[in-house]
C-alpha cells in the first residue's frame, strides 16, 4: 500500500528503541528486514472473528471493569462535564512486538496487555471528562507486518481493519444516537482514516471531531477522499486533526523520504507542503502557540506508574507539515526517538489540550 515506507521508518525506530537493535540502525533495511519479519506465512485464525457483543472483546466500554480510559492523572482539577451524551471511538497503537505470527491474538500475552493499557490510559483518558470511551481489541498486525510488500503483509492489514471496522458497526449498534469523537494513533490512526474513507457518510451529522494522530495525512491528498476538511478553527466539528510531534532541530528526513511521493487514495501525489498539521494548543490548521498557551503535559513517574500534569513548559508552532516542539520539554521517558522525534508522546505532550478542545468541538456541536 501507498503508506508502506512510511510504516517501515515508523517500526524501524520501534525497534531502536524497544528492541535495542543497535545493528539495524547501524547496518539498514535488510537486517530490520531479517530481524522483524513475522516467521512463515499468513494464516487466517481458526478460532472466527471476535464478537464485540461481547465486553471481553474491549478493552474500554461503558461499565466495563478496571477500564483504563478512566485513569486521570494525579493533579488533575476536573471541570463541571458538559451535559451531553456523547462517545468516542478510540483505536490503539501496536503494541505486539513479536515475530511469531502476523497478527497479533486478540486476547495478548501479559507484555502486549500491559503495554495496550497503558496506551488506552494515557491517551484515551484524555476524552474521559465529557464522554464515554470504547476502545476495541483488534488483532493488530504485527511490527514486522510493514516490513515487505507482499500478500502475506497486506493480509495482516486488512485483518486487523477488519476487526476494527466490526468494533464500530457494533459501537455504533450500542450507540446509535448523539455526538462521536473518533480517535487513534500511529498504527491505530492507518486504521482510522480508513475507516473514515469508508464510513464517513454513516456519520453525517453525528461527528464531533476526527484525531487521527502520529499518522501523515495529505491535505490534497488524503482528506479529499475522507470527505472532511482539516480543522479551521478550534470550535469547528466535523473536522480532522492530525500532528506529528518533534523537538528541535528537528530531522524528519526519514519520514518525508517514506512519504513525500506516495499517492493517496485520490491518485493525487503527496507532497511535503500538502502535510496536515493542526495544532492541539490552538485546534487549528498551520496554529502557533507558546509554552503558557498548553493547560498540562503528561509527566509520567520513574516508574511508569502514574503521572501528573505539568503545565505551562511546551508550546508548538506548525512548520512544513511538522508540529515542532517549544518552551521545555519534561522528562518524559526514555523514548524520544531518532531526530528528535516525539512520535510516542504524542497525546502525552498536549493531554489536557486535547481535552480541552474535545470539550469546546462537543459544545459547538451541541449548540
Amino acid at each position: 500500500m501507498c503508506a508502506r515506507r512510511f510504516l517501515i521508518f515508523v517500526f524501524i525506530l520501534i525497534l531502536l528503541f524497544v528492541a535495542g537493535a543497535f545493528a539495524i540502525y547501524q547496518f539498514g533495511q535488510q537486517v530490520l528486514i531479517k530481524q522483524a519479519t513475522p516467521q512463515g506465512h499468513f494464516q487466517a485464525p481458526s478460532n472466527g472473528k471476535p464478537d464485540y457483543s461481547k465486553a471481553e472483546n474491549w478493552i474500554a466500554s461503558e461499565d466495563l471493569p478496571n477500564d483504563p480510559s478512566h485513569w486521570r492523572p494525579a493533579n488533575d482539577q476536573p471541570v463541571e462535564p458538559i451535559a451531553i451524551d456523547a462517545r468516542v471511538f478510540y483505536v490503539h497503537p501496536t503494541t505486539y512486538l513479536r515475530r511469531d505470527r502476523w497478527n497479533a491474538p486478540l486476547l495478548p500475552d501479559a507484555d502486549t496487555e500491559s503495554r495496550t493499557r497503558l496506551f488506552v490510559q494515557s491517551e484515551a483518558s484524555a476524552f474521559n471528562q465529557d464522554a464515554a470511551v470504547w476502545a476495541p481489541r483488534y488483532r493488530q498486525a504485527a511490527f514486522g507486518a510493514f516490513l515487505l510488500r507482499n500478500a502475506d503483509a497486506q493480509k495482516a492489514l486488512d485483518l486487523a481493519f477488519s476487526d476494527v471496522s466490526a468494533a464500530f458497526d457494533e459501537f455504533l449498534k450500542r450507540n446509535p444516537t448523539g455526538p462521536i469523537i473518533l480517535a487513534a494513533h500511529s498504527q491505530g490512526s492507518l486504521h482510522l482514516s480508513r475507516l473514515l474513507r469508508e464510513r464517513a457518510p454513516q456519520l453525517k451529522d453525528r461527528l464531533v471531531a476526527a484525531y487521527v494522530v502520529g499518522w501523515p495525512l495529505s491535505v490534497t491528498a488524503d482528506l479529499p477522499a475522507i470527505g472532511l476538511s482539516a480543522c479551521a478553527s478550534p470550535d469547528q466539528t466535523g473536522c480532522v486533526l492530525s500532528w506529528q510531534s518533534f523537538g528541535q532541530p528537528a530531522n524528519p528526513d526519514l519520514i518525508i523520504t517514506a512519504w513525500e511521493g506516495t499517492k493517496g487514495p485520490t491518485g493525487i501525489t503527496r507532497e511535503r507542503k500538502d502535510m496536515l498539521c493542526v495544532n492541539p494548543l490552538t485546534g487549528t490548521k498551520g496554529g502557533v502557540a507558546p509554552p503558557n498557551a498548553n493547560p498540562g503535559t503528561l509527566v509520567p513517574n520513574g516508574s511508569m506508574t502514574g503521572a501528573h500534569l505539568e503545565p505551562g513548559s511546551v508550546g508548538a508552532h506548525c512548520e512544513k507539515g511538522l508540529l515542532l516542539l517549544d518552551g521545555t520539554i519534561p522528562a518524559l521517558g526514555p523514548f524520544a526517538l531518532p531526530g528528535n522525534n516525539y512520535h510516542v508522546y504524542d497525546y502525552a505532550l498536549f493531554w489536557a489540550a486535547i481535552r480541552n478542545d474535545a470539550a469546546r468541538r462537543l459544545k459547538a456541536w451541541r449548540q
